[in-house]
């Protein structure tokens, strides 16, 4: 092949191939775009002309310079985008469109250089060429002694085989001394004499195809099917499965969420999710969100309140018209595998298309999941259906597993929210964005002591957790965190109307004695415990008033009464406030306090003023934010007094909670038999002075609950879901007779079997438990059930409804798997004496009480802390991962547990004669 001058244009006569080899016009697709819009392109691509070789006469027309043409077979194209030379560069009319013809312009290139002769510093930098290359037709001839060596090129180093005119020039290595397969690994440079510059010619090694040129640090990605971000010495940009600039594709979110279904050590979920999250960093930072959306499994912010609301029925009904297969089939074999995700994978393996549809992205996976959210009326489901089968059609491998559990709202691979936080750091950290292209520091912790790595990305985690805390919205994080970084977070991100908090809980305490004994000489206030709804209200400068739930979702449409009633409360020179209070049905006549079942059957949605049934009264206890500044970090003595000073009361309709300021046993008794008569249900007992701040999202002991239950001897209530049923006998027979009930494991995602329950029922009750329950049998238990064959019931139920239990104490347990682990590698906690009290239609299955809050209630009682360690209760709805200071009570090491182990056979004596009763 002849070399062609820069100076020369192509003759007409020259091949495409030989055209495409020449530096002359190589060059023109290199240096960078210029800043003048460049004028349109022809609407018409003629056909791509296959390579011609450089001996045989041109079979075409040559292509105009502009419009260098690539093989057909290049493999891996990336999609036609403004990344695109053509695009860039003035082109003539007669240039055929932008297309996969088309040689892109990596984007990812640095300065470019400002002579074709310095081109071998932008192709592939990887290993050097052997001393025989593989090749078709077979090895090189060694060179002659005669041969001149490759021109020089700063940079690199020089080495040359085969006859002339041919050599082969070595490439630098990569900066991290790692290439792709060997395929794309050598091209083959060409080159005259009389001061011609070097040509590009093919490549040594097959199956390559020919003209191929790639960029430094960005070798050709991988197949998404291969992509695997648990690997070890996991590398952000060669191991990704997607370039630069690239929508992040659903496969890679996919294989992510297999890795970590995989794995079981929580340091292992958080190092592979950060690796994947360190390659959406790099390489398609502005499609963070959607990838954190979608490993949380929620289609937007909980105070959106997007709810997808596609039930198993409609999922089965779209997975059969995508598939073709019928709905018996599919049901049956989603009852034997227990996962609707395994058959739908399955399922889609076997279908077959004419054309293949275009590959799902993270992005638009979580749009279609944002658009079937707010579908309503009744031509939804029709839609829905149509949206998710134009789904199924492009899933590939594992896509269809994880949509499915996606839909139906149970993505069930052991992330909790805080692991997710906890690898956002970690990738933030490792890999800091806002770098440009391409990144300079792919691992800011390398070189690092294992024990300092650990320690600072510790911090780094605490940083964005606390900041999380205070802003608990990913959508105003998110764009903090790729513009200022991860140091610079707090200093962009704080408390904020109209972004609900994750509330402050309290520990529950047993008693006076110890409610006594745990704030020792720490000032102390006593307040009702009233029997509400939580209600965090927020008011903004512009004078919009909203209100949360605890679980931070948007209630403000349940209470347009409150809505219409806290401006007129406001003192002047109020602006904004972030109110803490509690929302309880109020008795207008008899002006008394109503139970909560009647707080829950007021209206959710669509409340009309006019028509209320139930009247509320709202009773303020806390202050969060006023007038710009966050109180959090003051002491509730502060707090409390910027709450009466900022607020009026107004009977029956706002009122601040009753308190007294006590430190005596006596007074804590009697204003807890005060609180009784009132209709409460007992006490919170707060510290006023010291640690006496507000701690967003934790269960803390610096609040405790003192409820009227402990005055029965029955200890504290527990929030269990119900996920068996045994079938009843003698006066319960054709109903169930009695339950078996779980607590919910944030960590790993399960529920945990804890106990049998069987009293506390009326027969009415139970009539209307087995009217419900009955729809929700299952053939065979969840995989995320946790339980022991001693304990299988009759029936499996679907996790659906929770129940508040009381409870007489804890055991350590052979038979249920509550906390198993953490008080001992093989037994789990149970419950002694469980009696039912009512159904908590107010919580979800996964706000059900966690086996870590159990563990915590044992504290001081039978239980103690199992192996002198405390072990902190968590936050309702996904409090902080922390521990809590342990309590000043006795602790009892794990050799006394086991001296309970007689104690346990008659308590399963005791309950074997109570099921007989109920059974």
């Amino acid at each position: 092949m002849s070399p062609v001058p820069p100076s020369t244009p192509p003759a007409p006569s020259v091949s495409p191939s030989t055209l495409f080899s020449t530096s002359q016009y190589l060059y023109q697709y290199l240096p960078q775009c210029p800043p003048s819009v460049p004028p349109p392109v022809s609407s018409q691509h003629p056909p791509s002309t296959p390579p011609v070789s450089p001996s045989a006469p041109p079979s075409t027309p040559p292509v105009p310079p502009q419009c260098l043409p690539v093989p057909p077979q290049f493999p891996q194209h990336p999609p036609v985008s403004s990344q695109h030379a053509p695009q860039c560069l003035p082109v003539p009319p007669q240039c055929p469109p932008v297309s996969s013809q088309h040689v892109p312009v990596p984007p990812q290139l640095p300065q470019y250089p400002p002579a074709p002769s310095q081109l071998p510093q932008y192709l592939p930098q990887y290993p050097p060429v052997p001393s025989n290359p593989p090749s078709s037709q077979g090895p090189a001839p060694p060179p002659p002694p005669d041969s001149p060596r490759c021109p020089p090129t700063p940079g690199v180093p020089g080495d040359e085989v085969g006859p002339p005119p041919a050599k082969r020039c070595r490439q630098a290595p990569s900066d991290q001394d790692r290439g792709p397969p060997a395929a794309s690994r050598w091209v083959t440079a060409q080159w005259g004499g009389g001061g011609h510059p070097w040509v590009l010619g093919v490549p040594t090694v097959p199956p390559l195809p020919p003209h191929t040129l790639w960029c430094p640090r960005s070798p050709p990605p991988l197949d998404p099917s291969q992509y695997d971000p648990a690997r070890s010495g996991y590398h952000p940009l060669q191991d990704a499965c997607w370039g630069h600039g690239q929508s992040v594709p659903y496969l890679a979110v996919a294989r992510t969420f297999e890795r970590i279904e995989e794995a079981s050590a929580r340091l292992k979920i958080i190092e592979t999710l950060s690796n994947f999250l360190r390659s959406v960093l790099a390489l398609s930072p502005g499609e963070l969100l959607p990838c954190l959306r979608l490993c949380l499994n929620r289609p937007g912010a909980p105070s959106e309140g997007l709810e997808l609301g596609i039930g198993e029925s409609l999922l089965t009904r779209a997975l059969a018209q995508a598939t073709g297969r019928q709905l018996a089939q599919i049901r049956s074999e989603a009852q034997d595998k227990g996962d609707l995700g395994l058959v739908a994978e399955s399922s889609r393996c076997t279908q077959r298309t004419v054309v293949a549809p275009a590959p799902l992205s993270a992005a638009g996976v979580l749009g279609k999941l944002r658009e079937m959210a707010t579908m309503s009326g009744n031509a939804s489901a029709n839609k829905k259906i149509g949206i998710i089968k134009g789904l199924f059609v492009a899933c590939r491998h594992s896509e269809a597993r994880y949509l499915v559990r996606s839909l139906s709202g149970k993505l069930r691979i052991g992330l909790a929210e805080q692991s997710v936080l906890t690898a956002l750091a970690h990738a933030v950290a490792l890999t800091p964005p806002g770098q440009g292209w391409p990144p300079a520091v792919l691992d800011a912790g390398q070189g690092m002591a294992p024990e300092a790595r650990r320690a600072w990305l510790e911090e780094q985690s605490r940083i964005l957790k606390q900041t999380f805390c205070e802003l608990p919205d990913y959508a105003a994080i998110v764009p903090v965190l790729l513009e200022h970084g991860l140091e610079k977070l707090p200093q962009h991100c704080g408390i904020t109307p109209g972004v609900p908090l994750k509330p402050m809980l309290a520990q529950p305490a047993r008693g006076v004695g110890e409610l006594l004994k745990r704030f020792e000489e720490a000032a102390f206030t006593c307040e009702y415990k009233y029997d509400g709804e939580r209600a965090q209200i927020h008011v903004l400068e512009s004078g919009a008033v909203f209100i949360y739930s605890r679980n931070q979702e948007n209630t403000t449409a349940k209470y347009p009464d409150l809505v219409d009633r806290i401006p007129k409360v406001l003192k002047p020179g109020v602006r904004s406030c972030i109110l803490d209070a509690e929302a309880v049905a109020w008795d207008r006549t008899t002006r008394q306090i109503q139970p909560f079942q009647v707080l829950m059957t007021r209206k959710r949605k669509d409340v009309d003023a006019a028509a209320i049934k139930v009247q509320v009264c709202l009773y303020a206890f806390d202050l969060l934010y006023l007038n710009g500044e966050p109180l959090v970090r003051q002491p509730l003595s502060a707090r409390r007094k910027l709450l009466r000073e900022s607020f009026e009361e107004v009977e029956g309709e706002f009122v601040f909670a009753t308190s007294a300021d006590t430190r005596s046993a006596e007074e804590v008794s009697e204003f807890l038999d005060k609180a009784i008569k009132a209709s409460c249900e007992g006490l919170m007992v707060k510290t006023l002075e010291v640690d006496a701040t507000y701690e967003i999202a934790k269960r803390s002991h610096k609040w405790l609950k003192l409820k009227k239950d402990y005055l029965d001897g029955l200890g504290d209530t527990l929030d269990l879901v119900v996920i068996g049923a045994y079938l009843g006998k003698g006066k319960r027979a054709g109903i169930y007779g009695g339950f078996l009930l779980a607590c919910y494991d944030e960590e790993s995602e399960e529920y945990q079997s804890i106990c049998k329950i069987g009293t506390g029922f009326t027969e009415e009750s139970l009539e209307k438990h087995y009217g419900f329950l009955k729809e929700h049998v299952l053939a065979q238990p969840r995989p995320y059930y946790r339980w022991d064959s001693g304990a299988a019931p009759d029936r499996w139920l679907a996790a659906v409804q929770v129940w508040e239990v009381k409870c007489g104490d804890l055991s350590i347990s052979p038979v249920y798997r509550a906390a198993v682990g953490l008080v001992d590698e093989e037994k789990g906690i149970s419950l002694r004496f469980p009696r039912f009290l009512r159904v908590r239609e107010d919580k979800k299955p996964e706000e059900a009480t966690s086996s870590t809050q159990v563990l915590g209630r044992g504290w001081g009682g039978s239980l103690g802390c199992p192996r002198g360690v405390c072990v902190g209760g968590g936050g309702g709805g996904g409090g902080q991962e922390s521990g809590v200071s342990p309590p000043p009570l006795p602790v009892l090491q794990v050799a006394e547990l086991y001296k309970k182990q007689q104690q346990i056979q008659n308590q399963q004596q005791a309950e074997k004669g109570e099921d007989e009763e109920f059974y």
